[in-house]
């Protein structure tokens, strides 16, 4: 192992389980996790060898793992304690209540403390973990929900969330519900039919006369578009849930697909919102292709995960709305490349975030995921660890 900054630890990794007990209306979550009056929680703890500390950085993504990604790892070698913490909803966002996925984040960071036995706790909020970590933080500091948007029991203000000492947003998102409302297709006319569409809003129809670069007018005509779709989906969730508990039968939830979701104009043109992307390209790969797969942005829900996570409306999971309420230390990180999170989206956590002592930083040419670029990848982990060091919040 070299000496000094450049030092490369081994990875030890650890399996960690924690479970807590919570009575639900109904089954969430598939198999035992899920159906024995308990949540069960997995995830991995990385900690480089030999190499002790009293900081643990917690990533948590309300749906993906996040262990065999670039970052945490890179984190871990350059001498950092990680934990890749899975929510209940892990690689299934169907059912996903944001409400409860700050309880789970809740018992990795008081188990942290409380049984490994870490001072100070820090959330990386990466990617869509980002605006998780805000939400968490807001309701950690100052607690006030009670209920899911759907109006079912979900008593955050009572949980004793234990608050992070500091927050890292790092190639993120304000909102899972923002990134819906700008990437949902206007162009379909009926949600019964998506064949069924509006060809001077498809963005990916060659005959469509609006072509990159789009003019102001076309992009102002296309979101408001997006939007009103949005709300029509509203109407229709709260009109679905509304119907079903007036019939007051064990009838208590209902899934449905959305197709088109995953059409942003940013994918097709850099000149929205410009930063150093590739054009007609994304982050899951070819954008029309993403459009209609199945992994595309809220495709399969439920009533309610979709009023809790997807609802511009409804959703409490704003990242600019929270960031007004946390004091914590606060690192803002954009990627100037990425290719996920759009590029206006540090800088608005970072302005709204409340916090005293706040930083930005711009990683020039670094894309969502890092691929392929080391040295964009090593200056964001030693970014990480001297903001963090020149807090108490790391040794060096």
């Amino acid at each position: 192992m070299a000496n000094g900054d450049k030092a490369e630890f081994e990875i030890e990794s650890s399996w960690l389980h924690i479970s807590y007990q919570e009575k639900s209306a109904f089954v969430e979550t598939y198999g035992f996790a899920g159906n024995q009056g308990a949540v069960n929680l997995e995830g991995i703890l990385m900690r480089p060898k030999g190499h002790a500390s009293s900081t643990l950085q917690i990533f948590m993504h309300p749906t993906s793992t996040l262990q065999l990604l670039p970052v945490p790892r890179a984190a871990v070698r350059a001498g950092a304690h990680v934990l890749c913490a899975a929510s209940r909803y892990a690689k299934n966002d169907a059912a996903l209540i944001m409400e409860k996925v700050l309880l789970d984040l809740g018992a990795y960071v008081r188990h942290a403390k409380e049984a490994l036995g870490y001072q100070h706790v820090v959330i990386v909020g990466w990617s869509g973990g980002g605006s998780l970590a805000m939400f968490y933080q807001s309701q950690a500091e100052n607690p006030t929900i009670t209920q899911t948007p759907a109006g079912d029991s979900v008593d955050i203000k009572a949980a004793g969330l234990i608050p992070a000492d500091a927050l890292v947003f790092q190639a993120a998102h304000i909102s899972r519900a923002q990134l819906l409302v700008d990437s949902i297709d206007p162009s379909v006319r009926r949600e019964s039919d998506p064949n069924d569409r509006d060809r001077e809003l498809d963005i990916y129809d060659k005959s469509n006369p609006n072509q990159p670069p789009y003019s102001a007018n076309f992009i102002a005509y296309y979101r408001k578009a997006q939007r009103a779709r949005i709300d029509r989906i509203r109407v229709w969730v709260w009109e679905t849930l509304t119907e079903l508990r007036r019939r007051d039968t064990l009838e208590l939830e209902r899934g449905f697909v959305t197709h088109r979701t995953f059409a942003d104009p940013r994918f097709m043109d850099p000149t929205v919102d410009p930063n150093d992307r590739k054009p007609r390209w994304s982050y899951l790969g070819n954008p029309e292709t993403v459009n209609t797969g199945p992994v595309a942005l809220g495709r399969f829900s439920t009533l309610r995960s979709w009023l809790s996570q997807w609802s511009i409306e409804d959703s409490r999971a704003d990242g600019v709305a929270c960031a007004a309420h946390i004091k914590a230390p606060f690192l803002a990180i954009e990627n100037s490349a990425d290719d996920a999170a759009p590029q206006p989206h540090a800088g608005m956590i970072f302005r709204a975030a409340a916090s005293a002592d706040k930083t930005f930083h711009v990683i020039k040419g670094a894309t969502h995921y890092y691929a392929g670029q080391p040295e964009q990848l090593a200056e964001a982990v030693q970014l990480q660890r001297s903001w963090l060091a020149a807090r108490g919040l790391l040794e060096t």
